[in-house]
């Protein structure tokens, strides 16, 4: 007699096995590939392929291509016979300067460099507009034939680059010498597992991340440096900076000379920075909800409770901004107003068109990356930073062989250069959540994004804030920085400066060659399309932290005497020195 009660079954002993066996598989194709997926590569060309090899107006129209640029080629070669500065059949994009030098235009170099731009702009003809090819599929296709091209592209030889001729007649072979020098060097560096050479001339703590402080609060995942004061009087809302854990708080404390840390609290603020733990295997499990209780919401109390400030104005650089946007979110559902306002540099909160980087972002992308951290339980810094080198190897990889391996000149080092070298892992919880959830789903800008349990929403946030996005930026493009404008009504003040990722957040007053626009949203006002607001937003010339110190000032009160250092009473007694021990791990 059967009694309708279901006996649960017990675990198969078989499925732990074989999950195991498919995570090391998977993990093994994984370092072979450098973290790429054949499957998403395959999927991306037979796409493409198929769809191409079913569009004969599309192939017609590429023959007809190959024949006109064969001509303007052609006729190029017979009007520089006779002038050697005839106008040129194509020109380079205006940040390729791969051929900028005089002797490009002589023959037959001339001629090598305008094939190869000829052809460069036929394999993207042939790599876009293909009529069912997916936008991911299609992307993916046009970046690899770019590499490849940018893999053979006459400046990377010696028989085909004459810049790199006339340096070894210059030097009598010497040059060759230094170069292969360097390589031996920089090989015996990566093997031995150091930093590049030169990044010894920046000491932490000496030279850069200088700025005097002290380590006020730690837990297992940051410590809270609180720098003394430089001024006589303060606002009496402090600044908590919260950067990105994908690399060394520094980057906001390099040298003296452009510290923005030094700037601010010259600047009459109190400020606080989060210097992240760098997680190992023994930190696998911790993720994004850990990241945000244990980051800025254990480091807002900590400020609050040693100056006694009501409110803070809150600063998010990458994605230490993103996870400031959840916390800020967050913090809006649950009624807490301690943000006076919101600073995001070059941070995403929305992440449908990431850039190129999200080339590296699929299913089967995302399953590679998932097994390469499970047999370890991190990301590794050196990976992270291979995919940044690809996303620009003609600037990262290929100048640096051609300048350091051929002609034997070794780039000097410099601060942000050292930064770059000193890099951080990623935790296996925390990195898959944030590439899935943000990158892959877009939960944060969809209404889907939980924290402790709970449904949040950008268009919560009322706190005033100030936007910056970067021209250059393969990180974080700026027209995805810029649509924070459609997830809230708070008030925004947009700002686009030049410069790139890092060197354009990097920007102190006085540094040459400095420009930004800015333009402010009235809360609730009007949203525009991010081209139409670059046509409206004011030119200015200069750097953009004086625009911001002026935007802080508004919404600062007026000043009063510095706070103390730390507060033994309520438990955030002085540990250490700035700039404390985490910033130290390897």
């Amino acid at each position: 007699m059967t009694t309708g009660i279901a006996v649960p079954s017990s675990p198969d002993p078989l499925d732990g096995m074989a999950e195991t066996f498919d995570r090391a598989a998977v993990a093994a194709v994984a370092q072979m590939t450098s973290g790429l997926s054949p499957a998403t590569i395959a999927q991306a060309f037979s796409d493409w392929g198929l769809h191409l090899a079913i569009s004969p107006g599309k192939r017609l129209q590429l023959g007809a291509k190959v024949a006109r640029k064969y001509a303007r080629l052609f006729d190029y070669m017979l009007r520089s016979l006779g002038d050697p500065e005839a106008e040129p059949a194509i020109r380079p994009l205006p940040q390729d300067h791969r051929f900028s030098d005089p002797a490009w235009q002589q023959p037959p170099f001339n001629l090598f460099a305008q094939g190869f731009l000829l052809n460069q702009q036929w394999w993207h003809a042939a790599t876009t507009g293909i009529g069912g090819v997916t936008r991911h599929h299609e992307d993916m296709v046009t970046f690899a034939a770019r590499q490849m091209l940018d893999t053979l592209a006459p400046t990377n030889f010696l028989a085909t680059n004459p810049v790199l001729q006339r340096k070894i007649v210059e030097t009598g072979g010497q040059c060759l010498v230094e170069g292969f020098r360097h390589l031996v060097e920089d090989m015996q560096h990566m093997v031995r597992g150091e930093p590049a050479v030169g990044t010894e001339d920046f000491r932490v703590g000496d030279n850069v991340a200088a700025a005097r402080g002290k380590v006020v609060y730690r837990n297992q995942l940051i410590e809270l440096i609180q720098y003394e004061p430089t001024t006589q009087t303060v606002r009496p809302e402090p600044i908590l900076i919260v950067p990105a854990w994908i690399m060394k708080y520094y980057i906001l404390d390099l040298s003296p000379g452009n510290s923005l840390v030094r700037w601010l609290t010259d600047q009459g603020y109190t400020v606080f920075m989060i210097s992240w733990h760098n997680p190992g295997s023994a930190d696998r499990d911790l993720d994004m909800e850990a990241y945000r209780r244990l980051g800025p919401m254990a480091a807002l109390d900590a400020v609050t409770a040693i100056t006694g400030a009501p409110s803070v104005h809150a600063v998010g650089y990458c994605l230490g901004g993103t996870l400031l946007s959840i916390a800020a979110a967050a913090m809006a559902r649950d009624g807490d107003e301690r943000l006076a306002s919101i600073t995001l540099l070059a941070a995403q909160t929305e992440f449908s068109e990431p850039g190129e980087l999200g080339l590296f972002i699929d299913e089967a992308q995302l399953n590679m990356l998932e097994n390469m951290m499970w047999s370890r339980g991190y990301l590794d810094s050196s990976q992270m930073g291979g995919a940044f080198q690809i996303l620009k190897s003609n600037d990262l990889v290929w100048s640096r062989v051609l300048g350091t391996y051929l002609m034997g000149e070794r780039e000097p080092m410099n601060d942000l250069m050292a930064w770059n070298a000193d890099g951080t892992r990623m935790p296996y919880a925390m990195h898959s959540q944030y590439l899935r959830r943000l990158f892959l789903d877009d939960d944060l800008a969809e209404g889907k994004y939980k924290a402790d349990g709970r449904t949040i929403a950008l268009s919560a946030i009322r706190a005033p804030l100030f936007v910056v996005g970067t021209e250059r930026d393969h990180v974080a493009p700026w027209h995805s920085v810029y649509k924070i404008h459609l997830l809230t009504g708070a008030e925004v003040t947009f700002v686009l400066t030049s410069g790139g990722h890092n060197a354009g957040i990097v920007s102190e007053p006085g540094h040459k060659g400095r420009r930004y626009h800015i333009l402010t949203r009235e809360h609730d006002g009007a949203t525009y399309d991010a081209e139409d607001w670059l046509a409206r937003a004011t030119p200015e010339e200069g750097s953009w932290w004086t625009a911001w110190g002026a935007w802080l000032g508004q919404r600062s009160g007026d000043p009063v005497a510095p706070p103390p250092m730390g507060a033994p009473d309520k438990g955030y007694a002085v540990i250490a020195d700035a700039p404390g021990r985490y910033v130290l791990e390897h």
